[in-house]
Order: C-alpha cells, then sequence, then structure tokens
C-alpha cells in the first residue's frame, strides 16, 4: 500500500461531515433498500477501482443477508439472471451516471429507472450514485488507492 497523498479527513473535516450527513440520509431516509444501495456502491466502486469502497461494500452486502453469489455477481450482472428488474433498472443507472463522460446518461436507461422508481426514488437513487463516486474519488486521488474518507487512513 502506498503512503496517503493527503490525511484528508484531518484537513478537511467539515466538507467531510456534510458528506458522511448526506449518506446517513441515504442510508435512513431515502426509501432505498439497504441491499439495492450496497449493489450500487459495490458497482460504482467496482468501475472506479477503488478497492477499500469495494471491500466495504461486499461486507456490507453480507451484512443484509445477500449471497455470495449475488455479491460476485455484480461486477457481470448484465450476463446475469439473479437480479430483480429493479436491480438491474438501478445498476444500469449506476453505469451511465458514474461514466458521465461518456455523454450523458441515456434515455433508454432513464426510461428504464422510471418504470421501477418514483421521482423521489430517483433522484435519492442518483444521489446514492454521486455520493459513492465522490467518496471513490476522494479517496483515490487524495488517499493511497486504498482508504476511504470515511476510514482510518482519512
Amino acid at each position: 500500500m502506498s503512503e496517503v497523498r493527503l490525511k484528508y479527513g484531518q484537513l478537511a473535516p467539515e466538507g467531510l461531515a456534510k458528506l458522511r450527513e448526506l449518506e446517513h440520509y441515504l442510508n435512513n431516509g431515502a426509501g432505498l433498500e439497504a441491499s439495492l444501495r450496497e449493489m450500487v456502491r459495490l458497482r460504482v466502486s467496482l468501475l472506479n477501482g477503488c478497492e477499500f469502497c469495494t471491500r466495504f461494500h461486499t461486507v456490507e452486502l453480507r451484512k443484509v443477508n445477500e449471497t455470495e453469489e449475488r455479491i460476485a455477481g455484480v461486477a457481470d450482472w448484465r450476463g446475469s439472471e439473479l437480479y430483480t428488474k429493479r436491480e438491474r433498472a438501478a445498476l444500469s443507472w449506476a453505469e451511465a451516471v458514474t461514466n458521465i463522460q461518456d455523454g450523458h446518461a441515456p434515455d433508454a436507461v432513464y426510461d428504464e429507472v422510471r418504470t421501477q422508481f418514483s421521482d423521489v426514488e430517483t433522484v435519492n437513487l442518483t444521489l446514492v450514485i454521486t455520493t459513492i463516486n465522490a467518496w471513490n474519488r476522494i479517496s483515490i486521488a487524495l488517499g493511497s488507492h486504498s482508504s476511504h474518507g470515511s476510514g482510518v487512513n482519512a
């Protein structure tokens, strides 16, 4: 493991506390299932190559009694029949929002999300995706590539 570039948690505690407050809302008041939130966080962390977050959200999925097969399958969810239409829509939206540099979030992906999620759920799901992207990017850019904004190395 390489050295942490900056102890960002110590340098900007108020900013990171705000990000944690958003996470608290998403975990407790967003109306999204815990397993769905964690699958999305795992998929995004895999896309971004954030090893710490990948390990962390794998553990979180186990805590909500997800099977090892479904956890491992998140990496290649399109080739699996293990996920519901709602989960598939969320994972597809997670990829579209994470890979926004490829253009924009395609209408077809948005339309599929809208068939599975209410207006407020769509906004909250998008907040889950953007928040884990923020944690991944903070960790990868300022950390040791295996630390996390709320972790010990911060």
